[in-house]
């Protein structure tokens, strides 16, 4: 990642949206971006380079995700694969494991499960973060 560049992940474009009141059962599939208001009983994968999936606070996902870029901010239960980036916001909640390249958590998020470093396929730490969550524990300055 060039540090000079500017967010570029922060400007895909959101294709698909999955709105609030909206409960979807099943996988879903998708390329470019996805934004989750609703409720998603399946996987939820991404089949294209770059792209994003978003979810607001009252998203939720039951299954696991497989993503390049994650922007969480609702609560998924299942484990989470984010290949290039993960922000969890201050309302994040995951319970499972996440396999990240390069994470940001806010104050507040949670992650019941084990916090998994993955540069390219090959897992060079892990590290397991108390049942409470705390943010500040799972920080591992990666």
């Amino acid at each position: 990642m060039l540090f000079g560049k500017k967010n570029t992940r922060q400007n895909s474009q959101i294709d698909s949206l999955i709105g609030s009141g909206t409960e979807l059962r099943g996988d879903v599939h998708f390329k470019d971006g996805l934004h989750i208001d609703g409720v998603v009983k399946g996987n939820v994968i991404a089949e294209g380079e770059g792209s994003m999936l978003t979810m607001s606070k009252q998203g939720r996902i039951e299954g696991e995700v497989r993503v390049h870029n994650l922007v969480l901010n609702g609560e998924v239960v299942g484990d989470v694969h984010a290949s290039e980036h993960i922000e969890l916001a201050s309302a994040a909640r995951v319970t499972g494991n996440v396999y990240y390249n390069l994470i940001e958590m806010a104050m507040g998020a949670e992650v019941n499960g084990n916090l998994v470093h993955k540069s390219g396929s090959t897992v060079t730490a892990e590290q397991r973060v108390s049942p409470a969550g705390d943010a500040g524990l799972a920080a591992d300055g990666g």
